[in-house]
């Protein structure tokens, strides 16, 4: 028992902070910085930067091969191997990166690329080098289970950004106006420092003197990360190829992926929150899994304080879609609306995925996730080849909502199984209940012929009433885990 309070105590009171900083930093920088740069360049410009950037996410495994989750869990259970492990895998993700780049270029040929678009994607696919470079150092701080100092590197760069992006947008230090190539520039820039901050921390940490290169240790390596790397392959492809697919299919393909990044938005910066949990529940899973201690208790509790917050996010974002794009944005606010409503709707299943594909990563199950999401990345592009020509960018909403929901739902079933978990009918109905109960009231408050920021607030007060007399979120739980 004492072990569990202790568990459930470390979770929350880091998870506290993290969230903490990634709320002062994230939603400013994506409401704000990333906000204002698309209305600045607009929404064709923005649109072909957008559809570059999730491009250069389809070959980013190539990146990391799986190291960096293999590196978590394995760190998490061994924290002796970091001295070993540490110079190898640098060298190693050299090589790999040098490989990405290459791939990467020549399939930007193979698609058709313009020279213009391929010169800003050689900056973006330099972004995602340093990006893995930082996830993979951060690894190795959530391994040791420094989540504080991993908190801190994980706004670090977006901080960074913000600052340089507000100088150049309102500083009124140019005289032309503002250019997406500057946008990214600044990208690389805080990505750089953020690499060498979080190196210096890091080393440290080990007994490191230089780098070494032994070709058996990063044949071990890639082995053993290899299941890691096909399952980031595949989420990665269903997860970002809508609006590489929407500017390829579409005449008007840049200006569709524009309106799509607009109501795409507010979901990343949902996402970013969610994957917070991810990122402090791998390595505890990893440690308890290890330990053979019981992972029931803590899978609710993180459950329940993501499930309950999308739940609500979402019930808003489906009823006042249309006054929340019209806030944010100048232009294509109907179309960016109706899309608005559809993938926030995806944020339940998405917060699925967090906790309970979290969970069967930790214990090693990459065999079934793999397949899970081979399965998905199929139904998503061909969903998307049928959907995207008739109804636009709607069309690849409408792929992602449907794909999203059924692998969280396989990943639940899956997790169920593997752990012999009993089914709580009582927490599933209050689920249920509570789902029917926030639609009902949002909708409701939604019609109220009031301000929509006070119907808005009103509606997410009553849901948060009614998830606390559900008992759904417990504050004296909490209390009690904290205090002990």
């Amino acid at each position: 028992m004492h072990q569990l309070f202790r568990n459930a105590k470390k979770f929350i009171t880091n998870l506290a902070f993290l969230l903490f900083l990634n709320l002062l930093i994230k939603p400013f920088w994506l409401l704000g910085i990333d906000r204002t740069v698309q209305n600045v360049t607009g929404a064709v410009a923005y649109g072909e930067y957008y559809a570059l950037f999730n491009f250069s996410f389809l070959f980013n495994i190539l990146l990391d091969l799986g190291i960096t989750n293999f590196n978590n869990r394995n760190i998490s259970q061994n924290r002796h191997l970091l001295d070993k492990h540490l110079s190898g895998i640098i060298l190693l993700r050299f090589f790999l990166a040098g490989i990405y780049l290459i791939i990467s270029f020549v399939a930007s040929f193979l698609l058709g690329y313009s020279i213009q678009q391929v010169e800003l994607l050689l900056v973006l696919l330099l972004n995602q080098v340093l990006i893995s470079f930082i996830l993979y150092l951060r690894s190795n701080l959530a391994g040791l289970h420094l989540f504080k100092t991993d908190s801190i590197v994980s706004v670090l760069d977006r901080a960074i950004m913000i600052i340089i992006c507000a100088f150049l947008l309102w500083g009124n230090v140019t005289s032309t106006p503002f250019r997406i190539e500057w946008f990214i520039w600044a990208q690389t820039f805080a990505y750089i420092l953020t690499v060498i901050f979080t190196f210096t921390i890091l080393a440290k940490k080990a007994t490191f003197s230089k780098l070494n290169w032994h070709p058996l240790f990063a044949l071990m390596i890639l082995k053993k990360s290899y299941p890691f790397a096909i399952l980031i392959l595949l989420m990665t492809f269903y997860n970002r190829i809508d609006s590489v697919m929407i500017e390829r299919l579409l005449p008007d393909g840049s200006l569709q992926a524009g309106i799509y990044a607009q109501a795409y938005r507010i979901l990343d910066a949902a996402n970013m929150m969610a994957f917070l949990f991810a990122s402090l529940l791998l390595p505890m899973f990893s440690h308890m899994l290890k330990k053979k201690e019981n992972i029931r208790s803590l899978l609710q509790l993180s459950y329940a304080l993501i499930a309950v917050p999308a739940i609500v996010v979402a019930s808003v974002s489906i009823f006042y879609r249309s006054e929340v794009m019209d806030l944010l944005y100048t232009q294509h606010v109907v179309e960016s609306a109706t899309l608005f409503g559809i993938l926030m709707s995806c944020f339940f299943a998405i917060s699925t995925t967090y906790i309970f594909g979290t969970l069967l990563t930790a214990n090693g199950n990459l065999k079934q996730l793999n397949i899970m999401a081979g399965a998905g990345m199929a139904f998503n592009v061909i969903l998307n080849f049928i959907l995207i020509p008739n109804l636009q960018a709607t069309g690849a909403a409408i792929s992602s909502l449907l794909t999203q929901f059924i692998t969280a739902f396989i990943q639940v079933i899956l997790c169920y199984r593997i752990f012999q978990l009993v089914p709580d009918f009582k927490l599933i109905i209050k689920f249920v209940a509570f789902t029917g109960a926030t639609l009902c009231i949002t909708w409701l408050m939604s019609t109220v012929e009031i301000p929509w920021a006070i119907s808005l607030s009103i509606s997410v007060l009553a849901s948060t009433t009614i998830a606390l007399i559900l008992r759904l979120i417990s504050i004296k739980s909490i209390a009690l885990i904290l205090k002990n």
